[in-house]
């Protein structure tokens, strides 16, 4: 049978292990591993390695029955549950892998089979998706879904999100590779240990890997909020800690355009930053919607006109110290925004 990934969330937090198994496959392998990993959890729990048999794709090529003999082998030591996974399986190991679901039997393990990407054609695929009690689900390049988040939440005993919460995690869903996210939501289980008041989006800031250095932040925020004395101080810091002028550069337009987008989106503001990948939430998006409402567009653009012409003499043979040449760029548009 096919598994929806609608569904997917639903199912894997609580398979049925009367079930023959689930083959899940992919083209992003860290996508496929997560599934696997949730999936093969909620069958044996958290620390019953002993109830699993892994399967390398290479052993079952020599020995076909391998699969077979491990979903009905009985272990002495291990009780309940049992899981066999058959990794890294292709079209050519079709053959014992049906011959295992075929004569699966009630108090057999469950089969996990995980595949790279596969055709609607692929063998491998039709055997799960035509197969009365197996499942096939394919995992694809989308971001998770609001049931996969909540599932992920609930996982860290995390249940009370209210709406603007749940907004801010899925944006960062989507600006995050999928390990990436769930270590987001790990880390924010652990900062909300013995808080019982809601989740709020600053406390997933809190936790959120950060685009840039912090110092390298503040300096932009120091700009766009024209506090001219300060500039000189986070400039020294930064070129201690090695980084170039050039990137400042970049990081000061990238700061910039944000400004200009959320300046010049026709829902206002607050609408433009919402719109922003990597997402802008919590304190920091209230602070550059400050500073767009401050900046206007038409000033922004000039700002931006400033902040090219800058990267364009960093990247030229000018003879002109590189950091004065950025700190004088910076002063200028900390200037115009005093306007």
């Amino acid at each position: 049978m096919k598994l929806s990934s609608r569904d997917a969330a639903g199912y894997i937090a609580r398979p049925d292990r009367s079930h023959a198994g689930m083959l899940i496959y992919g083209a992003d392998p860290m996508r496929v591993a997560l599934k696997r990993r949730e999936l093969v959890a909620a069958l044996l729990g958290q620390d019953n390695d002993l109830g699993l048999t892994r399967i390398a794709a290479a052993d079952l090529r020599r020995e076909p029955s391998l699969a077979n003999d491990a979903l009905k082998e009985r272990s002495m030591f291990a009780s309940g549950q049992r899981v066999v996974l058959v990794e890294d399986a292709t079209d050519g190991l079709q053959a014992p892998i049906v011959a295992a679901l075929q004569d699966h039997g009630p108090g057999d393990a469950y089969l996990v089979v995980i595949a790279g990407a596969l055709k609607a054609g692929s063998k491998l695929r039709k055997a799960f998706e035509t197969h009365r009690s197996a499942y096939a689900l394919g995992i694809y390049d989308d971001p998770p879904s609001r049931a996969e988040i909540e599932a992920q939440l609930g996982r860290e005993g995390l249940r009370d999100l209210p709406r603007d919460a749940m907004e801010a995690l899925s944006a960062l869903s989507r600006s995050l590779d999928p390990g990436d996210f769930g270590q987001v939501i790990s880390k924010l289980g652990l900062y909300k240990r013995g808080d019982a008041g809601p989740v709020t989006p600053a406390d997933i800031e809190a936790v959120a890997p950060l685009a840039q250095e912090a110092d390298l932040d503040d300096l932009l925020h120091v700009v766009a909020e024209a506090r001219t004395q300060e500039i000189g101080p986070l400039l020294r810091r930064l070129e201690t800690q090695g980084i170039q002028p050039v990137a400042i550069a970049i990081s000061a337009t990238r700061h910039f355009r944000t400004l200009h987008a959320a300046a010049a989106d026709p829902g206002g503001v607050q609408s433009g930053l919402s719109r922003m990948r990597p997402p802008v939430f919590g304190p920091r998006r209230d602070r550059m919607a400050r500073q767009a409402q401050g900046w206007g567009v038409k000033r922004l653009e000039q700002a931006l006109t400033v902040l090219i012409d800058t990267d364009l003499s960093l990247r030229s043979a000018a003879a002109a110290p590189p950091m004065a040449v950025m700190e004088r760029a910076l002063i200028r548009l900390a200037m115009m925004g005093r306007r």
